[in-house]
């Protein structure tokens, strides 16, 4: 399988998740989310599956400054609505690394686990997403902005070739190779793409 080497060199997401635990997925409930896996679930990279991963990240992060994240209590609102641009994407990639979901999640094991609910759109906040334990109601607001990370210029004509179905194979490829490199650099700089502010 191939793909793009700093995949590999982004910081993994280490939670514990107790329902995997009582279910014996996870001994004592503890694993990693890594970025391939999550670009595995998306079907690809880009600065917005980017962009969903970090926020996550460095929220979790600043919630759980001493331990690991605990998968199914963490509850994660978002500013825009479901539908609208990519806010549907971003809140796949925070379920997946959550447990979180709107309505369709895990119902619970004996009043217990329940993971629906968790999970809310069209939320009156202005940052990107906010996260909130649910154990302790501590929460942190998350604020992503890749702009000042640009692209190439050569992407937006090599785009319109390929859609265009004009686009040679080497061409393609680069397309490929430049959209790739827009991603590793945003992982590269997180701290001019993402601001954290604890509630």
């Amino acid at each position: 399988m191939g793909y793009p080497k700093f995949f590999d060199s982004v910081e993994s997401i280490k939670v514990v998740d107790p329902l995997s635990n009582v279910l014996g997925a996870f001994e004592d409930g503890i694993y990693e989310i890594t970025f391939l896996e999550v670009v595995k679930a998306a079907g690809h990279s880009c600065p917005t599956v980017a962009g969903a991963y970090l926020i996550t990240l460095e929220g979790l992060k600043a919630l759980y400054p001493d331990a690991r994240a605990v998968r199914g209590e963490i509850k994660a609102e978002f500013r825009d609505p479901m539908e609208e641009g990519v806010a549907g994407v971003i809140g796949n990639v925070v379920s997946q690394i959550t447990g979180a979901t709107e309505k369709s999640g895990f119902k619970g094991l004996g009043g217990k686990f329940a993971r629906h609910s968790l999970m809310k759109f069209n939320a009156n906040i202005n940052s990107s997403i906010r996260l909130t334990r649910t154990d302790n109601g501590k929460s942190v607001d998350v604020y992503y902005d890749p702009s000042s990370i640009g692209g190439s210029p050569k992407m937006q004509m090599l785009m319109q070739k390929m859609m265009g179905g004009m686009a040679s194979k080497e061409e393609a490829k680069e397309f490929g190779a430049l959209w790739q490199d827009r991603v590793e650099r945003i992982m590269a700089n997180i701290p001019s793409v993402i601001r954290v502010v604890k509630n």
